[in-house]
């Protein structure tokens, strides 16, 4: 019997309601001649792995034997860490702040303890760690807790003094308590405070101390139940720790001192120091410092002890930064660090606390980074860190991801970037290597590209699940370095802090040629090279562009009525050429009434450039300010290798770079791509007197302004002293291009209003306000995105060009046509003819996304120029020339006579998306993506079997239709939107692969593919490994013999309920996992896989006979019940008659 498949029938229904569009052709026949291969079952949603350094660490623990690190957040979140590449995140569901971590050791298993007052048990032998057993205490706050080497017991400290014991298997509190009162008895007459320490005795298990925040420590027997000694000093204890001996033990005061005690001379310390104190000469006591948070207190066998503290600096030390001090013998070394310190751990050789220690590395936990300090060589450097949590190094602005990329792209990417590693590092190996990778299938390159706010564009390796930095390319090196005078500050107004911050990228894998955007009203395009260069002149274009408003309600139709004629070429004065490098014009002047005409925001250096192997700066565009506005930020770009082109867009109009020529080619207001076919009716907005700019400029018509801005002058022929044009159109602008001998300036300057990119995070509005009226609105239509693509530029044409399509913020595409010399040295010298060439469609809300499908439904990617190495001499020479002079091209559709349609466009905007047939330029589909929301990304991505659009919106929902059909595919509530930090940096890529920045130092992955997410735990690396533990350490002869070695304590006998009895009821309250031993049956490999089935397969066997003992039980005693009751019975009515009953 042939099954019946509802999820196909939905298909096929929601297939049915897409194509039934009203358009010129029928949808059916379109959708026959393109089968979609994608179906719902080829989609599921899940996080695949998180990147960077945890966002606000707050604790950290270590696996000697495992060689593993944890550290908690104050979100509840868990970061596990072993070797490079092995990697694991988790949440508390919670989400209070982790204030404790202690690890099973060697065991796989990690308990953590969060503000809320839960301690929880993770199972750490599976690829994704689950929560075991909770237990939530509701009448105490938990402060502190402590767990022996293997020990299944664990200590929890209290803010009321008192002290819990848990079992971490059956995760149940024991009756046995230690109380505050009886603890400290009558050595104090007030509260000793918090548990601020608990451990025991390394030689003694039998004993343990605990240290109190108000100053007292207090030697616990728990045999006895008694407290043996007790220490009182007068400042505030952070922390103990012991000596491996167990006769000693060292507390850190919040004076800035360390005292060391004797546990059998409970007066006074055995010895007081104040590491950063100042010594008086008359013996008095020292002047009090910061507190020392922590100290450990570590041996060596053949050499002098490790005392490692951090705090405790002296309070004169103003503006100091957070130190880490290392006391080894008589030295003292004070290890400055970059941000606070939360947390250190020393590493030692042995778990085993009594033991020597012999300390090889210090694990220091900052606030945003992870430090690995090598004890073992002179001057303590620090080891490289191999793991990605150098994100945040400068804040992330904006991010790409690329999948697939060119194979040979990573390679040559780490090449260049492993010249700029610093030196100085520990020659040994990373020390936290635990855990084993993954055994992906994912063989296809991904890079992460990360813009930052000091405009740094950092390179990431992201392939199989993995992120390792690559490149690092400075940007800022460009520019001059701002001095702290008035007027520089003027010039940056734009932007109160961070001036070359990274808005946008674009990047072509292909051609390795990158163009960045910043928040300066700066762009900056890059060539790849293998080989270093010096520039001696950074070639800079600046582009001019101002609507201003005349009192007159609309120029006249004939245009400017200029009463001064253009300057031609031929009548302008050449200027000679000369021997010395060329330099940069100086553009500043300043208009009569004092405002700023002519100013860049920043201004680019005029000493010769030392650029290394890498990306070379290859051309500067920047905004300057016109008038005393200043330029409006970049909000689209594009770029394209083929044609030698960058195009970019703001709030007010767009220009066209031809960065092969230096020049411009187009620079249009927005309103003017419509031409004399604007479908709205604008009206001129905030009126005012027109200013005449200063610099004499000169009146042209409208005609001839957009015949000259259509071609590409030629800087090699033209030399022109100044050219300066003012152009008037339905809103006045002015235009004004330099060529200046080899050095070209163009600038855009619309009017202040439009909100920049680095205040999104505090709005989702956007062009959303209120207060912006629709006529407002419509006057600042802002360019939202671009394509570069081969295709029909206008409708009903029989052959494809190369064309540019534009979006915008009200929902219109527009075509604009390229018409560009042949390849070679025809290129460089012939003009490229930029033509707006009309409307393609118009949808509900900006356009976020356009790309382009044969007639067979395939993706139709832009051209692109393949790489060569531009600085390349010889026969390098000529391969380079050889590969300029071809210029690849998109696969071009087919010419059959048959087909109608040759092309079909997709646009997606922020509300629909639509499917458009070329040339008729007919919508065969359409689709309405969201009504309540907006999308805030899409993208057209490639899947392993077809293609799809993929959105992610305001609503947190990630969906994806099908092409060209637009069926919906996959629609999950995945994340609400918190801020804008996730909507400016979510980004899709091919093969179902996506991200975003989850905090400020975090990049979240995951994956939309159910392939992807089927093969996941494969991926994933493991954390546990078998490992055999270390022997305890030998006892020797006379220790043996005399009692002088360790000495064991049945914990199981003391804290059972045989002899201490059962807990409180109402103290805590135990919460199995989610899935109680479901959540063991994570799956691992190999022989642990086989060993956690064992032990399931025993735990379940063991849980079933104790539930069947359990019903026995039952039954027994109601049996006795029974048998009880009808033997009394009998007793009663044995002496009566029949007739008494």
């Amino acid at each position: 019997m042939k099954k019946f498949n509802i999820r196909k029938v939905l298909d096929g229904l929601k297939e049915q309601a897409s194509s039934s569009v009203s358009s010129g052709q029928s949808g059916a026949p379109e959708n026959n001649l393109m089968h979609e291969t994608l179906q719902s079952e080829n989609f599921q949603l899940c996080k695949t792995v998180r990147h960077g350094f945890p966002y606000q660490p707050s604790s950290m623990a270590h696996d000697p034997v495992q060689k593993i690190l944890a550290i908690g957040t104050q979100s509840g979140a868990l970061r596990l860490f072993g070797r490079p590449g092995v990697e694991c995140y988790c949440q508390h569901e919670s989400g209070a702040a982790v204030i404790s971590l202690q690890f099973l050791i060697n065991e796989g298993a990690l308990v953590s303890a969060l503000a809320d007052d839960s301690v929880h048990l993770w199972n750490l032998r599976q690829r994704r760690p689950a929560i075991l057993h909770s237990l939530k205490f509701n009448r105490e706050r938990i402060t502190f807790v402590h767990l022996p080497f293997q020990s299944k017991w664990l200590y929890i400290g209290t803010e009321k003094g008192n002290i819990h014991i848990v079992n971490v298997e059956s995760f149940t509190l024991s009756g046995y308590v230690i109380m505050w009162n009886k603890a400290i008895e009558l050595s104090s007459k007030a509260h000793p405070g918090p548990v601020v320490h608990i451990s025991d005795n390394p030689m003694d298990e039998g004993k343990l101390i605990i240290g109190y925040e108000a100053g007292i420590v207090v030697l616990w027997d728990l045999k006895s139940k008694k407290a043996d000694y007790r220490y009182t000093y007068d400042e505030a204890i952070h922390s103990v720790a012991w000596h491996h001996e167990g006769k000693q033990f060292i507390c850190s005061h919040s004076d800035g001192t360390l005292t060391i005690w004797n546990i059998k001379g409970q007066g006074k310390p055995f010895q007081t120091i104040t590491p950063h104190g100042k010594q008086p000469k008359d013996g008095k006591k020292p002047e009090p410092c910061k507190p020392i948070l922590k100290v450990e207190y570590k041996t060596t066998r053949l050499g002098d002890p490790f005392m490692i503290l951090s705090g405790g600096l002296s309070y004169d030390t103003v503006g100091r930064r957070p130190c880490l001090t290392v006391m080894h013998g008589k030295s003292t070394a004070v290890l400055e660090m970059d941000y606070p310190i939360v947390d250190f751990l020393t590493l030692c050789e042995t778990p085993y606390s009594n033991d020597f220690q012999e300390p090889y590395a210090v694990v220091v936990l900052l606030e945003k980074d992870l430090v690995v300090i090598d004890l073992a060589q002179n001057g303590y450097p620090i080891f490289e860190n191999p793991y990605p949590l150098t994100i945040h190094e400068s804040p992330v602005t904006c991010c790409e991801y690329f999948a697939d990329c060119p194979v040979d792209l990573i390679p040559a990417l780490y090449s260049v970037g492993s010249r700029q590693k610093r030196q100085g590092y520990s020659k040994k190996e990373w020390p936290i290597s635990g855990g084993n990778w993954g055994l992906g299938t994912q063989s296809y390159p991904e890079i992460i590209i990360t813009g930052h706010a000091d405009g740094t564009v950092k390179f990431w390796d992201a392939s199989a699940i993995m992120l390792q930095v690559l490149y690092k390319l400075k940007t800022a090196k460009v520019f001059e370095k701002s001095r702290n005078n008035k007027e520089d500050k003027q010039n940056t107004e734009i932007v109160d802090e961070d001036p070359f911050a990274i808005q946008i990228m674009a990047w072509c894998p292909e051609s390795r040629m990158l163009c960045v955007a910043g928040v300066s009203a700066n762009l900056i395009i890059y060539r790849f090279s293998k080989q270093e260069i010096t520039t001696e002149v950074v070639q800079l274009l600046e582009v001019r562009l101002q609507y201003e408003v005349n009192d007159m309600e609309s120029p006249p139709e004939g245009g400017g009525g200029g009463d001064r004629d253009l300057p031609t070429p031929g009548a302008a004065s050449p200027s000679p050429q000369t021997t010395g490098p060329p330099t940069h014009p100086s553009t500043s002047s300043n208009s009569s009434d004092g405002v700023r005409d002519n100013v860049p925001c920043l201004k680019v250096r005029s000493t010769p450039l030392k650029q290394s192997s890498g990306y070379q700066v290859e051309l500067v565009v920047q905004l300057v300010w016109v008038s005393g506005e200043p330029p409006q930020q970049i909000t689209s770009l594009a770029l394209n290798s083929s044609y030698g082109l960058i195009v970019f867009g703001n709030s007010n109009g767009l220009a066209v770079v031809d960065y092969l020529q230096k020049t411009v080619l187009l620079n249009l207001g927005t309103v003017e791509l419509y031409g004399s076919n604007d479908p709205y009716q604008r009206q001129a907005r905030s009126p005012r007197k027109a200013r005449q700019p200063a610099g004499g400029l000169c009146d042209i018509n409208e005609g001839s302004a957009s015949e000259d801005r259509c071609k590409s002058p030629t800087s090699g022929k033209l030399s022109f002293s100044m050219l300066e044009l003012c152009v008037f159109s339905t809103c006045v602008r002015v235009l004004y291009l330099s060529v200046l001998s080899s050095t070209v300036l163009l600038s855009v300057c619309p009017p202040r209003g439009a909100n920049p990119l680095d205040h999104r995070d505090n709005s989702f509005s956007r062009s959303r306000s209120s207060s912006v009226t629709s006529i407002d609105k419509e006057a600042r239509e802002a360019i939202t995105s671009f394509h570069f693509c081969e295709t029909f530029a206008r409708k009903g044409d029989s052959a494809i060009t190369p064309c540019l399509y534009v979006g915008t913020s009200l929902g219109t595409v527009l075509a604009v046509a390229l018409n560009l010399p042949p390849a070679g040295e025809q290129r460089l010298l012939q003009p490229v003819i930029v033509l707006p060439s009309g409307t393609l469609a118009r949808l509900k809300g900006s356009i976020l996304r356009m790309a382009f499908l044969d007639n067979t439904g395939t993706f139709l990617p832009p051209a692109f120029e393949t790489w060569y190495e531009p600085n390349a001499a010889g026969a390098d020479s000529e391969e380079r020339d050889k590969a300029r002079k071809r210029r690849p091209v998109s696969v071009s559709p087919s010419t059959s006579q048959e087909l109608q349609e040759s092309q079909y466009a997709v646009v997606c905007s922020e509300k629909q998306a639509k499917v458009i047939a070329l040339p008729s330029q007919n919508c065969i589909f359409k689709h309405s993506i969201t009504e309540t929301s907006f999308v805030l990304r899409a993208d057209v991505v490639q899947m392993n079997i077809g293609n799809c659009v993929a959105c992610f919106c305001a609503n947190g929902h990630i969906m994806t239709l099908s092409l060209p059909g637009l069926r919906p595919l996959l629609d999950v509530n995945y994340l609400p939107l918190t801020d804008m930090r996730i909507a400016r940096t979510f980004c899709f890529t091919n093969l179902g692969q996506a991200m975003y920045l989850t905090s400020p130092t975090e990049i979240q992955r995951i994956t939309y593919s159910q392939e992807t997410c089927e093969n996941l735990q494969e991926m994933l690396g493991e954390l546990f490994t078998p490992v055999e533990t270390p022997e305890a350490p030998n006892r020797g002869f006379f220790k043996g013999l005399f009692g002088g070695g360790a000495t064991s304590l049945d914990r199981e006998e003391l804290f059972g309920e045989t002899q201490a009895g059962k807990a409180s009821r109402g103290l805590a309250q135990h919460i199995p996992g989610p899935q109680g031993l479901e959540g063991m049956k994570g799956a691992a490999s190999g022989v642990v896989a086989d060993l956690a089935r064992a032990r399931i397969a025993l735990d379940e066997r063991g849980q079933k006979l104790g539930e069947l003992d359990e019903r026995t039980a039952a039954m027994l005693a109601s049996a006795d019940s029974f048998g009880k009751h009808a033997h009394d019975m009998m007793l009663k009515c044995k002496d009566k008659k029949w007739y008494q009953f």
